[in-house]
């Protein structure tokens, strides 16, 4: 059981050494939920200049709802996981057709909204409303753990359930919001993964089981992840003049909906470039080889051989599924994933 004992300890400390975030000086519940959606996967000090740039494209609710989807990803791009970003267009557009366009302060409904589940909903309801409900991430999963000497596997659905039960149990009912940024505080802080937690600057370290008998590099328990799925791909910069092909992948599927440079699975030889460029309806004039590169999804991990290919100017440029764009509008207007990051710094050099 998680000790009741923490929670005065672990405020008091909270109330001292909290970041100042720009979601917590407006935690309205779009903030609030905003600013949880990107920080999954993502660091703490790269979220900031994405949040501060999305919420001045689209500062309420309505805005998101109304956005279209390539505007949309271009201000999601570099953030990755794209569909965390239609979800919330999705759940956006349920909450203006049923809420009035204002997140509903209710736990259980926050839940029905697509891309939201018991961790989000649990912020949103605690930080936002006063809704004494717990918001567990890895972060608490680890202090959790540590604090109690618990050896199950964290990353197993129900050892999440029985946490968020014991804390809802032990939460402070007029401070469920900040309880709740207490430990995701105090685990991206103090109690940092990897064993390597500061032991010394813990409000809970006389409660910790873990410091006590000496097993905080030992937890939490993991099981092992499976690996990754390697991937080789051929990745091409077609370029006519100043301007470069691009095209848009599948709905469904990894990075659906997003602009891509041309490539292909596997690794090619330059005469099957060549021959694949013109099989585009394209005159290729000249290839030159380019880095390689490597992207790691979640299951997933791309690696890239990069070519860019002069070609002959083309009277009908949008063909073929291409789309000639001139560099600028990569910047601007269409989404490229940060996969091909590598390759698009090649848009500013000449062949």
């Amino acid at each position: 059981m998680i000790p009741r004992e923490i929670v005065q300890p672990l405020l008091g400390w909270f109330y001292e050494n909290k970041r100042d975030l720009p979601w917590r000086r407006e935690p309205s519940a779009y903030h609030v939920w905003l600013s949880e959606i990107m920080l999954q996967q993502t660091r703490v000090e790269a979220v900031k200049e994405y949040y501060s740039r999305f919420l001045d494209a689209l500062p309420e609710i309505e805005d998101l709802a109304a956005c279209p989807e390539t505007r949309l990803l271009k201000l999601w791009e570099g953030l990755g996981y794209y569909n965390r970003v239609r979800n919330m267009q999705k759940a956006a557009r349920t909450v203006v057709e049923h809420y009035g366009g204002a997140l509903p302060p209710d736990y259980e409904q926050l839940l029905e909204l697509p891309g939201i589940g018991s961790y989000t909903a649990g912020a949103v309801a605690s930080i936002a409303f006063g809704i004494p409900r717990p918001a567990v991430d890895g972060n608490v999963l680890r202090v959790i753990a540590r604090i109690t000497e618990n050896e199950e596997d964290i990353l197993k659905q129900s050892v999440k359930t029985k946490t968020e039960r014991e804390l809802a149990e032990i939460m402070p009912k007029n401070a469920p919001g900040d309880f709740n940024q207490s430990l995701m505080e105090l685990g991206a802080l103090v109690c940092i993964p990897n064993g390597m937690a500061k032991c010394g600057a813990c409000p809970l370290a006389e409660l910790c089981l873990a410091r006590k008998h000496d097993r905080v590099m030992e937890l939490p328990k993991k099981a092992g992840k499976k690996q990754r799925r390697l991937e080789k791909r051929t990745v091409l910069l077609i370029q006519d003049g100043e301007d470069f092909a691009i095209r848009k992948r599948e709905k469904k599927g990894l990075l659906a909906g997003m602009y891509e440079f041309p490539n292909l699975e596997g690794y090619k030889s330059q005469e099957e470039i060549l021959e694949y460029v013109r099989e585009l309806s394209c005159q290729p004039v000249r290839i030159q080889t380019l880095t390689q590169a490597k992207h790691i999804f979640s299951h997933v991990e791309w690696e890239m051989k990069g070519y860019r290919v002069l070609i002959e100017p083309r009277e009908k440029r949008n063909t073929d599924g291409l789309l000639f764009v001139n560099k600028k509008e990569t910047k601007g207007k269409y989404p490229i994933p940060a996969a091909f990051a590598a390759y698009r710094k090649y848009l500013e050099e000449d062949i």
